[in-house]
């Protein structure tokens, strides 16, 4: 299981550039919009998030050490999840799931950036 962290802790570390944000959703949502900073890794369908993540991983995550962050839409959703524990299985050593998701951040009015800008 991915371990948790909180919008606050979140926000702080994106202010502080210490962190790297993971949008799970297909792409077109995530063009659509997705937090400040984040790069993408599609985590649905379900069944290809893990390949998904070993294709994208390389390219968008190439410092394992780093601090990553995964999320999605919302707490049900489960891209996070899996792209999430794909990337510990790959040995990423810091990685944790923002559960609330993309839906929580916007309502707690924290910038957002769509790719279509």
């Amino acid at each position: 299981m991915v371990p948790l962290i909180a919008r606050q802790e979140l926000k702080a570390a994106i202010d502080a550039g210490k962190i790297t944000v993971v949008d799970t959703m297909p792409v077109n949502y995530y063009e659509k919009e997705h937090i400040e900073t984040a790069v993408n890794i599609p985590g649905f369908p379900y069944e290809t998030a893990a390949e998904s993540t070993r294709q994208h991983a390389p390219t968008v995550l190439p410092d394992k050490d780093a601090t990553i962050v995964v999320y999605c839409a919302n707490i049900p959703c489960r891209n996070s999840e899996f792209v999430g524990a794909e990337l510990l299985n790959l040995g990423y050593e810091n990685v944790y799931k923002y559960r609330e998701g993309i839906e929580d951040w916007v309502e707690a009015g924290l910038p957002t950036e769509s790719s279509h800008e």
